[in-house]
């Protein structure tokens, strides 16, 4: 049986190499593609592919949204996150949203290809290099979202947007584009969220807004 394939990625030279590398395999074919959420929300939904291939950061609203977006058309599709994001709060955000595969950029395709032949056949799929199961990513503290959440009661809808953007991997000129600001109102808007929530660095950032739950689909932080 052929897996059919749907590639989501904001890069068309990416979207160009994967369609290439998995029409080449006797068991696969590409029968979609979009650049973003919105279009393979759509195009799933059309197409009932088997799997896609699903980035994080993409423009209009990122891959994690699209990923429970996806999964509501069509539930029985199955997800693969292809990323360059190696973090463990990824990992957790991705399976929480309903990934069944997550796997780095920096992969060799064998892996990449295992990974769609694995979550095709029902199963999950973890990159070797992050060294844990999908399953264990899930794990969350409650009371971690709870004291997380409280402290963001303190930010701006304009701070968590930005904050929300950043922990999704979009750089300062991603998020000004998407939000029709500045890049140094951005900047502003990061060092203010930063300064308010005690936080040192654009990975400590990273980190609390990823272990107190923002990015889960849905997820109301204020």
């Amino acid at each position: 049986m052929t897996v059919r394939i749907f590639v989501v990625d904001d890069h068309g030279i990416l979207r160009g190499g994967l369609r290439a590398l998995i029409n080449l395999q006797p068991d696969m074919e590409v029968v979609g593609e979009a650049a973003n959420g919105a279009d393979a929300e759509i195009g799933v939904k059309n197409t009932e592919p088997d799997v896609v291939l699903m980035d994080i950061t993409m423009p209009n609203g990122g891959g994690l949204a699209a990923i429970a977006a996806v999964k509501q058309v069509r539930p029985k599709t199955r997800i693969v996150v292809l990323t360059v994001h190696d973090e463990l709060g990824y990992v957790r955000a991705a399976g929480q949203a309903g990934a069944a595969g997550y796997v780095v950029k920096s992969a060799i395709d064998t892996e990449l290809l295992a990974a769609i032949r694995a979550v095709a056949q029902g199963r999950t799929f973890m990159d070797t290099s992050l060294g844990l199961e999908l399953g264990q990513s899930s794990m969350r503290s409650p009371s971690t979202d709870a004291e997380g959440r409280r402290a963001t009661v303190q930010l701006t809808g304009r701070e968590l947007e930005v904050m929300r953007r950043v922990a999704e991997g979009f750089t300062n000129a991603q998020i000004a584009e998407e939000l029709r600001l500045g890049v140094k109102s951005v900047e502003t808007y990061r060092s203010r969220v930063m300064e308010k929530l005690g936080l040192a660095s654009r990975a400590a950032l990273v980190r609390f807004a990823l272990d107190c739950g923002i990015l889960a689909p849905g997820a109301q932080t204020q």
